[in-house]
């Protein structure tokens, strides 16, 4: 039997992966990271720090360089959503849902004229996609979607309602699910690309959050909404399967998101550690501290 070892993977970062985190880490530093508290405590959404991380590229992170994106590995775009939760999570959940949710499963799904139309400006930075999938009545059981889209001749006419849809309120573009046949449960639904100029949506914001408050949580509605049949992503009946694409796509910016909140406590208990001071010397000298402290 042979005695060498098996190499496995390497878990080392690539020169341009070490050179994306530092990038994104001093964006935190420097442009989130002084003026969180003050936009949490304000619920106020800041569209700067949202430009900030358009101009560098960070929207269009996984996307490929023909469709305006960057053409990151997905381990560099985890390590922008690390960094960036590190400042404040509402800013990473936009990564998540303008890349995740929505930019990736259009270059999986969107034929080349719905990328050319909707994704190339997404990964510039140029609009702001959300996903619509969710609704009062219908979460993780996506096949109780209320939503519907009735064919009218090359069109679709879309109503229902949409909630607790991450920068609803601040979307240009909108990736939603609603049925073609209503009969049919979860292989009825059918997914579509919508503008917010289209007659009929209307978006409100969600207010009086247990947290996030400095990102963006909104409401979307669909009044007899008028949708081009070269609007619908993929087959008709095909939005089930493009919806748990998109949530995949999603999922591992929030893990890698919560790396970056637990670095951040991580760095926020050390930090208080060492200033504190019980019975002459920062409580991080004493050892059920410090125990406390390797836990995490």
């Amino acid at each position: 039997m042979s005695s060498r070892r098996d190499e496995g993977i390497s878990f080392r970062l690539s020169e341009q992966q070490r050179m994306v985190q530092a990038t994104a880490a001093h964006f935190v530093d420097r442009e989130i990271i002084p003026r969180i508290a003050e936009l949490d405590r304000s619920h106020t959404l800041d569209l700067g720090i949202v430009r900030g991380m358009a101009e560098r590229g960070m929207l269009g992170a996984a996307i490929p360089e023909e469709y305006g994106g960057q053409g990151l590995d997905f381990v560099s775009t985890a390590l922008i959503c690390e960094e960036i939760e590190r400042g404040d999570g509402g800013f990473r959940t936009l990564l998540s849902v303008h890349l995740g949710l929505n930019s990736l499963t259009l270059l999986r799904f969107g034929e080349e004229e719905q990328k050319r139309r909707y994704l190339v400006p997404q990964a510039r930075g140029e609009k702001i996609a959300c996903f619509g999938l969710t609704e009062p009545g219908a979460g993780s059981d996506v096949a109780s979607l209320a939503s519907t889209a009735r064919r009218d001749g090359r069109r679709y006419i879309l109503n229902g309602q949409k909630t607790w849809i991450s920068y609803a309120n601040v979307a240009d573009h909108f990736l939603v699910f609603a049925k073609t046949d209503p009969q049919a449960g979860h292989r009825g639904i059918s997914a579509f690309l919508l503008d917010r100029s289209m007659p009929g949506i209307e978006t409100r914001d969600i207010e009086h959050k247990l947290g996030v408050w400095a990102g963006s949580t909104g409401e979307i509605f669909m009044t007899d909404v008028e949708v081009p049949e070269e609007n619908r992503l993929g087959r008709e009946g095909e939005g089930f399967k493009i919806a748990m694409y998109a949530l995949d796509m999603g999922r591992f910016t929030v893990a890698a998101g919560a790396v970056g909140t637990i670095r951040a406590a991580l760095d926020a208990s050390v930090k208080y550690a060492n200033q504190r001071t019980a019975f002459g010397k920062p409580i991080g000298k004493y050892q059920f501290i410090q125990e406390m402290i390797a836990e995490m």
